[in-house]
């Protein structure tokens, strides 16, 4: 049992002669622990000419800040959809999650979803006014009109 395990570990260390085993190669998206691509990302911002020379580790900041942020949207979009009792998130989950979180808005203020519709909103001023005192014979015609 013991010369097994011996034979195991000389097969593990990297001493010797010749070419070390292969390993198995991480990606980089791993060694950060995101599921966002880091490599694809720093082919980008290579190929995107923002800089002359990009830093190791600037396209896994990015890569962690776009995932935080598709993370946010469709936690909130779920929790829309939800509400709607559906299963499946759709562009108007994504306009309500978006435009009902004051954060997000402000990033995405400038952006069109499309069919994503508006957020329902009446003016205060279009509500009709609350009546004071008690009810009258004039108010019995008006009662359909109380929000």
């Amino acid at each position: 049992m013991s010369s097994s395990g011996a034979a195991a570990a000389a097969t593990t260390t990297k001493g010797g002669r010749g070419k070390p085993k292969a390993s198995k190669s991480v990606s980089r998206s791993q060694k950060a622990g995101l599921q966002f691509p880091v490599g694809r990302i720093a082919r980008f911002l290579k190929a995107g000419r923002y800089a002359e020379r990009v830093g190791a580790g600037a396209p896994v900041y990015l890569s962690a800040v776009l995932e935080y942020l598709a993370a946010e949207v469709l936690e909130l979009a779920g929790n829309a959809a939800r509400d709607n009792k559906k299963n499946r998130i759709i562009p108007r989950h994504i306009q309500l999650a978006v435009r009902n979180d004051e954060e997000l808005s402000r990033l995405l203020g400038a952006v069109t979803i499309s069919n994503g519709g508006v957020v329902p909103n009446i003016h205060q001023v279009l509500l009709p006014k609350k009546q004071t005192g008690g009810k009258g014979k004039g108010d019995i015609g008006s009662a359909s009109q109380e929000f």
